[in-house]
């Protein structure tokens, strides 16, 4: 049986259908479908390029920043050598209070009725210094006597009368009777004059005698005359033993009534007695009168500190003030930076007490402002220079440069020779 031609058409539309589809389906499959090279391609990274910061004009300064306690200065404990104190050494009185300050030339506390002076000076007080006493102890109260200008006369490690009167001159001024010589002293000097007294009475004798015999017209007056000149040196000699005994019974100082601390004036951190108590060994501590804050650092930093630099403390609340570093001094394995507030004002003191600060000493600056780039853009050549890399017109320069002050992760640099680096320029820093 034959396909009349309207079926013929039908199977011939519905073939080209299928191939239609067919190629669509092919197509879609044939774009989705790649080759490893062209997955890597379109999965690599894109090509490296420069990334660059503008050369910059500032000024640059370098700094150590830190944070510090607020604390009194260096503080001591004091003693009192009591040994010299034939009585009990009882506490009668100036028993300081805590906060308190020490004043050089004043009576710290009272020991049996008795001042004990307060004195600049390294050395201790290890013995009681009279006339005829010699040492490095002698020459430190001389210069500390000379210093408070009570003229001790010259001023070297022998304690003679001037001293001894300078010393009375101290006690006045604190508001105490001088110490007196010991009793074994005083007495000399009164059987010295006695025989002063009886060489004097022997020579009116002895001259007399010689007088008669002149009046009586005596044709040999040799042993009178004899008298006489025995009775002058009996007398120059006990004028002579006068003159050491009264030197050696001289204002002495005791070793129970001055104690040497190292600076002064100085604050009382703490009080160790109290009237009526008795002295043994620390009698109070004290600290030096000026607030301080300690900062601590390692040895690299310490070294680029010195005493007398400039610092800034804030105290917070929007508060600075001026100071400067005192000292510098190992602790262990750090340093320790004591900066001192130049003046503080009763608000301001109130803040730094007890306080823990933000401190910054300037180490150098530049002087205004100069050509500077990030320390990422210096790198070193084969002989060593520095050098910075610029990118103009798409194309890299190595510009050799000298470099000067590092600063908050910038440097200062200066181009070399005719090589040209300005304000602005690109200098690349990292790809």
């Amino acid at each position: 049986m034959t396909a009349s031609p309207k079926s013929r058409r039908r199977v011939l539309v519905s073939v080209a259908g299928v191939a239609v589809a067919s190629l669509g389906i092919g197509v879609v499959a044939g774009s989705r479908i790649s080759s490893p090279e062209d997955a890597a391609a379109k999965t690599a990274a894109p090509k490296a390029s420069q990334i660059t910061v503008p050369v910059a004009k500032k000024a640059l300064s370098s700094k150590v920043v830190g944070r510090g306690d607020a604390s009194f200065d260096g503080a001591v404990n004091i003693r009192v050598e009591t040994s010299g104190i034939k009585t009990a050494p009882i506490v009668t009185g100036k028993v300081p209070a805590v906060g308190s300050t020490l004043t050089e030339g004043k009576a710290l506390l009272e020991i049996t009725g008795r001042p004990v002076i307060g004195l600049a000076g390294v050395l201790p007080m290890y013995r009681t210094l009279s006339p005829g006493s010699k040492g490095p102890d002698v020459l430190q109260l001389e210069q500390t006597l000379d210093r408070l200008g009570l003229d001790p006369g010259e001023v070297d490690d022998e304690y003679d009368l001037d001293t001894s009167a300078a010393v009375e001159r101290l006690y006045e001024d604190a508001g105490y009777d001088a110490p007196v010589a010991d009793e074994q002293f005083t007495q000399a000097v009164d059987q010295a004059k006695k025989q002063v007294d009886a060489a004097k009475k022997q020579l009116r004798q002895a001259q007399s005698q010689l007088k008669a015999a002149k009046d009586a017209k005596a044709k040999d007056t040799s042993v009178q005359q004899g008298s006489v000149d025995d009775a002058e040196e009996n007398l120059a000699d006990a004028q002579e033993a006068q003159n050491e005994a009264e030197f050696k019974a001289g204002t002495p100082l005791p070793v129970s009534e001055v104690v040497y601390v190292k600076t002064l004036p100085r604050r009382v951190d703490d009080v160790k007695v109290e009237r009526g108590g008795t002295v043994n060994g620390v009698v109070m501590s004290a600290s030096g009168a000026s607030l301080v804050v300690t900062v601590k650092v390692d040895a690299e930093t310490a070294q680029r500190l010195k005493a007398g630099m400039a610092a800034t403390l804030d105290l917070g609340d929007s508060v600075s003030v001026a100071g400067k570093v005192r000292r510098v001094t190992k602790n262990g394995n750090q340093y320790d930076v004591v900066v001192a507030p130049n003046a503080l004002t009763a608000s301001q003191l109130a803040l730094l007490r007890d306080a823990n600060v933000r401190v910054t000493i300037p180490i150098k600056s530049t002087s205004g402002k100069v050509l500077a780039v990030p320390v990422a853009a210096l790198s070193s050549g084969s002989d060593g220079a520095s050098r910075v890399e610029v990118l103009r017109n798409g194309k890299v320069e190595l510009i050799p440069v000298t470099v000067g002050l590092t600063a908050d992760g910038f440097a200062q640099v200066t181009p070399k020779g005719d090589a040209k680096l300005s304000e602005g320029d690109q200098v690349v820093v990292g790809r």
